[in-house]
């Protein structure tokens, strides 16, 4: 089952970076061949103790309203809460994000996964580029670690290599989930391997890798925050609603409408 999002190139294209600024050569090498890369250090222990903080603030206030909405519901909310629009703009995270793209980024979508302990939602299988209008296929997501990520309590997930396949058959999930797309016959794709992060720890990978999460077994919450990144050259496809931030460089084309720092904190429904 294919969505129908228009005509898109999915294909993965190699990184070419002969003189990457953070990341080493063995890394954009590993990048290439298996779609990620993880353990990546960004925050010391105070820096992501204000992450967490920031996180806590912004659930609590989500869950004040009482319209509805979980704790998985901020998302793509950069363009309206400030503290989201730091993080998507930080220096540090982009420095690395600049060895995968180029000097040019978008920061076009952001999402803060929280699993809450005994939280029995899965993650099915899936490729992040077959729900997402754009084309081609160039997409870097930076997962943060908000807490520590571990099997016990849900980490990500990856098929190594599943990036290079294109856009696998799917089917909709039968059974908690907390997205609906599972791609079929996964026991075919090789051997998983767990994104285990420490908090302040984050990972990259590439927009049609396979990748999902377990249910959360533990007492513990895991919470990670999504940073979707992609050069300007990137377009829709469809009719796809987005909120960018151009996060460094330019668009030098003016295609993607930047969305300048909010001022404060708006996570009234979208």
């Amino acid at each position: 089952m294919r969505p129908d999002l228009g005509q898109r190139d999915l294909r993965f294209k190699p990184i070419d970076n002969s003189s990457p600024r953070k990341l080493t050569r063995e890394q954009i090498d590993h990048y290439n061949e298996h779609g990620y890369i993880a353990p990546l250090d960004l925050f010391n222990e105070d820096e992501i103790a204000e992450q967490r903080a920031y996180f806590d603030v912004l659930l609590e206030k989500l869950m004040r309203t009482n319209d509805g909405r979980n704790q998985y519901a901020i998302n793509c909310y950069q363009a309206r809460c400030r503290g989201i629009w730091d993080l998507a703009t930080h220096p540090k995270v982009l420095d690395y994000v600049q060895d995968i793209l180029g000097p040019d980024i978008v920061c076009w979508a952001t999402h803060y996964f929280c699993k809450l302990g005994q939280d029995e939602l899965i993650v099915p299988w899936h490729q992040d580029g077959s729900y997402w209008g754009v084309t081609p296929a160039r997409t870097v997501t930076v997962w943060l670690a908000i807490d520590d990520a571990d099997e016990d309590n849900g980490a990500m997930k990856f098929l190594p290599g599943t990036h290079t396949m294109e856009l696998l058959d799917w089917q909709e999930h039968e059974g908690p989930a907390a997205l609906p797309q599972e791609i079929i016959s996964t026991d075919k794709l090789g051997e998983p391997v767990y994104d285990v992060l420490k908090a302040g720890q984050f990972s990259l990978h590439a927009d049609m890798l396979v990748h999902g999460s377990d249910a959360n077994t533990s007492g513990r919450r895991r919470c990670g925050m999504t940073l979707r990144y992609f050069p300007p050259y990137v377009r829709r496809s469809c009719d796809f609603a987005l909120d960018p931030i151009i996060a460094r460089g330019t668009d030098p084309e003016n295609y993607w409408q930047h969305n300048p720092r909010p001022d404060g904190d708006d996570l009234s429904p979208k």
